[in-house]
């Protein structure tokens, strides 16, 4: 199994800036797709962005041109920058990792490893 820990979720106004951080158990980032969903109470958990082991991204429309996947290779981490953020980014946010090579979506059934979720609160 991959262990997955999110950090770096808190509270911001409309406008900030975040950035989330996803440590994988192992270098899982180099061979597997990994991704951040989010999720608010009620809903249904909603893909944001996804980044497949040869660097390619997905984005959903709902956040293009404000959020950024990637790897910080320093760290070993997979990252998302969310910049605007505006209230509807309200959420909590989960990182995800795929268990099969080669299959990278943006959709849950894409993925197999959860995090335990990290909260973003944009007021």
């Amino acid at each position: 199994d991959v262990q997955l820990v999110e950090s770096g979720g808190g509270s911001v106004q409309a406008g900030g800036s975040l950035r989330l951080s996803c440590s994988a158990s192992r270098f899982y980032y180099t061979s597997n797709c990994m991704g951040w969903f989010r999720q608010i109470p009620g809903e249904s958990r909603e893909a944001v962005a996804a980044m497949d082991s040869d660097g390619s991204r997905l984005v959903a429309k709902s956040v293009k041109g404000r959020f950024t996947i990637f790897i910080d290779h320093v760290m070993g981490t997979l990252d998302l920058q969310m910049n605007s953020l505006e209230p509807e980014d309200t959420g909590t946010y989960y990182c995800a990792a795929s268990e099969r090579s080669g299959i990278c979506a943006l959709a849950e059934w894409a993925f197999t490893y959860w995090g335990q979720g990290t909260q973003v609160t944009v007021s």
